[in-house]
């Protein structure tokens, strides 16, 4: 194992812990930050407090030359924008809800990191992500954290396995009040403090209908309707809506109505009733399987149909055609609520990444 180590960095605990981590192990760490996303808008300046925003990156490098370490603020706005800003765009715009965190990593975090691990003659990677990397018969694997609650291989499921030979994620066997006390035993009280962003990075106001309008994505009023195609009522806009969403439909209907399906052809939205979101398939295309022939003998997985939910038992079916990004459908053993096209299934076989795909 190389002993120059590119740190990601954010301004943030986890990140900032584990250079700390590192360093006390003896590796030499050179920082770096992204720059990802500008607000346009003045009216957007003030809410510009994302893990990407000026404010972050200062607090990273400060951090990082505090320690002895070199540190470099990277440009990545216009891959940015083209692989991950436009597919969340798009997606909204076909009546889907995306996960733009699946495709940063991918794209972002590991595709441009590692060329600049190259560039600046690091061998290995590093980040503050909560998930471990297990080594089987000399293959990698993504591995959940010891920190089940902040476990974060759900949106890691796309990287590769060359990608987690030269990664390095000092987090996954602790907790997080184990990484807060860390902070705390090495004086960093202002980093065991510092509140967290659940927000996507580039809508630190988690408004993403705002974000959408601001980027001339135009959302028209159209018709609620129900199972039988009656109409019911008007919504705001399609692009306003996800699978499963019960408050903010704007009418009122006596009883709880949830969205089941989304048209952006037609611009309707259908409401339904809590248990019509049940199902027990779904397709996932946009797909990587770890070791097909593993899979095709024992299908048997647990599938996360979403970051928050449990993983659920499931039977995988792969196509005899079966390439990396074609499909593969799953079967629940017990139906699931609220499939979601756009969001990841990550499928996992004894707390391994298995492979994922995106909800058709």
């Amino acid at each position: 194992m190389g002993k120059r180590v590119l740190m990601a960095m954010s301004g943030g605990i986890d990140s900032s812990v584990a250079a700390l981590l590192l360093l006390e192990q003896g590796y030499e760490l050179i920082g770096v930050t992204f720059r990802t996303f500008d607000y346009i808008k003045e009216s957007c300046i003030a809410r510009e407090k994302g893990c990407c925003s000026v404010e972050s990156i200062m607090e990273a490098k400060h951090f990082a030359e505090s320690l002895g370490m070199k540190h470099h603020i990277l440009d990545f706005r216009q891959t940015f924008k083209e692989h991950v800003i436009a597919n969340f765009i798009d997606e909204y715009k076909n009546g889907r809800t995306p996960n733009p965190c699946v495709l940063c990593n991918s794209h972002i975090k590991w595709g441009l990191l590692l060329s600049a691990a190259d560039e600046f003659q690091c061998e290995m990677i590093a980040t503050g992500h909560y998930a471990r990397i297990a080594n089987r018969s000399g293959h990698y694997y993504l591995q959940k954290a010891v920190d089940q609650n902040k476990d974060q291989t759900y949106f890691l499921w796309m990287l590769t396995e060359e990608n987690l030979k030269r990664t390095i994620f000092p987090l996954g066997n602790f907790t997080k009040e184990e990484v807060r006390e860390m902070a705390r035993e090495r004086q960093f009280t202002h980093l065991a403090e510092k509140k967290e962003s659940q927000e996507i990075c580039f809508i630190p106001d988690n408004d993403y209908r705002a974000f959408l309008n601001e980027q001339g994505c135009v959302i028209h009023p159209g018709n609620y309707i129900d199972a039988e195609g009656r109409k019911i009522g008007q919504h705001s806009g399609y692009c306003n809506y996800t699978i499963g969403q019960r408050k903010g439909l704007g009418v009122a209907f006596g009883t709880p109505k949830y969205v089941t399906r989304i048209n952006p052809i037609r611009n309707e939205v259908t409401l339904g009733d809590h248990d019509e979101l049940y199902s027990v398939l779904l397709t996932a295309g946009q797909a990587r399987l770890r070791d097909t022939s593993w899979l095709r003998a024992n299908p048997l997985v647990e599938a996360r149909i979403r970051h928050k939910s449990p993983a659920a038992p499931a039977s995988l079916v792969i196509p005899k055609d079966f390439e990396e990004s074609s499909s593969f459908q799953l079967q629940f053993e017990t139906p699931a609520w609220g499939i979601t096209p756009g969001q990841s299934v990550v499928l996992y076989k004894n707390e391994l990444v298995a492979g994922g795909g995106i909800i058709e």
